[in-house]
């Protein structure tokens, strides 16, 4: 999987960027001549929002900036969530806008004015629902493909701004051929909208700044990778830590047998961090181990024995990491809870005892894994 670099990556976002405030700037300004001069309040409001995503597009490229710091000792890993920071702020913005458009609408409603529309008013706001339009498609494609947060949000709100634009085009047609005037309430559900578009993007960066289950296809890509080589028996335990976009840190858990040497072990725990970063732009930090037993047939039919009674308990979604230390008869072994489980712990304690009844002879270390990737 082919990655951008972070300077071409950089480049795009800003250039993106500016296009985004040249072009919102000129509409404001038309828009707020255009406005003022017809008293029309949603096209006011309008050049207000649209003077809002210049700012957003400047947040993005302060942001895009930082991202791209180089790491210091205070931030070994780079700066890279930066980018959902501002990503974050941007949502803030589009939520304001949305409560300021629904306070200013509500006001209209309670005391109206009359609008005085014009063929040039007409223009100006058709205009500017074909130039939102092509923006907002444009920044966010733009932010898909260089996968960033902020462009994207600046995007859908450049989307939510067409809608916009063209419910008062709506409304100016709507006026001047019935009389009807709906604008103020035209105004005020869209205000609704944008409010809810607001805080559902500021959810989606929270949740990335938080921490959030990594991608569906990307950890199977990545187990795929790593099963794929030769002397690997499975692939447990897949973590991939989020340092921004373009820098994602991971470590897994893989199962070889039991009579690997050391050196070989080393060659083969770097040839699947080589394999992963070329593969899938992923840093593999550590590769931990699992023994597989391969002498002896009492420990793959305990194996076999215990795994059976071991997913056939409620919320038990993996068994994996088994191994039997036949001199001390004791066997180690990993299970994934099910976050669904009402009380994790006394699933596993349930396991526990359910093993140890089944073989009271040997000892048990049984540790209770999260269900971090698919």
């Amino acid at each position: 999987m082919a990655e951008k670099s972070p300077e071409s990556r950089d480049k795009i976002i800003i250039r993106t960027s500016i296009i985004g405030i040249i072009a919102n700037i000129l509409l404001a300004s038309f828009k707020a001549a255009v406005g003022l001069l017809s008293h029309s309040i949603a096209i006011v409001l309008d050049a207000v929002n649209n003077l809002s995503d210049a700012l957003s597009s400047v947040i993005t490229i302060v942001g895009a900036k930082l991202a791209h710091k180089l790491p210091d000792k205070q931030h070994p890993l780079g700066h890279g969530r930066t980018e959902y920071l501002s990503a974050s702020v941007i949502s803030f913005i589009v939520l304001y806008a949305g409560i300021t458009s629904l306070i200013e609408s509500v006001k209209k409603i309670i005391r109206p004015e009359t609008a005085d529309y014009s063929a040039v008013t007409l223009i100006v706001v058709a205009s500017a629902v074909a130039v939102k339009l092509l923006l907002g498609t444009y920044v966010q494609k733009t932010g898909e493909s260089v996968n960033s947060d902020s462009l994207i949000a600046s995007g859908k709100d450049a989307l939510f701004d067409a809608v916009i634009s063209a419910s008062t085009l709506f409304a100016a047609v709507l006026f001047l051929t019935t009389g009807i005037g709906v604008e103020a309430y035209l105004a005020a559900a869209i205000s609704v909208v944008i409010i809810k578009s607001g805080i559902e993007m500021l959810s989606e960066t929270i949740s990335k700044i938080i921490g959030e289950r990594a991608d569906v296809e990307l950890t199977r890509d990545i187990k795929q990778t790593v099963s794929g080589v030769e002397g690997v028996s499975g692939v447990y335990d897949l973590f991939i830590h989020d340092y921004g976009p373009e820098r994602k840190l991971a470590s897994c858990h893989v199962e070889i047998p039991d009579t690997m040497t050391a050196d070989q072990i080393d060659e083969l725990t770097r040839l699947i961090q080589q394999l992963v970063y070329i593969k899938h732009g992923v840093i593999m930090e550590a590769v931990g181990i699992y023994s597989i037993n391969t002498k002896g047939d009492e420990a793959m039919q305990m194996r076999d024995e215990i795994t059976r009674l071991v997913m056939s308990e409620e919320y038990i979604l993996q068994m994996h990491g088994f191994y039997l230390y036949e001199k001390d008869r004791h066997v180690t072994f990993d299970v994934i809870v099910d976050f669904a489980a009402p009380d994790r712990k006394a699933v596993h304690d349930a396991i526990v005892s359910k093993v140890r009844a089944a073989y009271p002879d040997y000892s048990f270390a049984v540790a209770m894994d999260l269900d971090i990737s698919d």
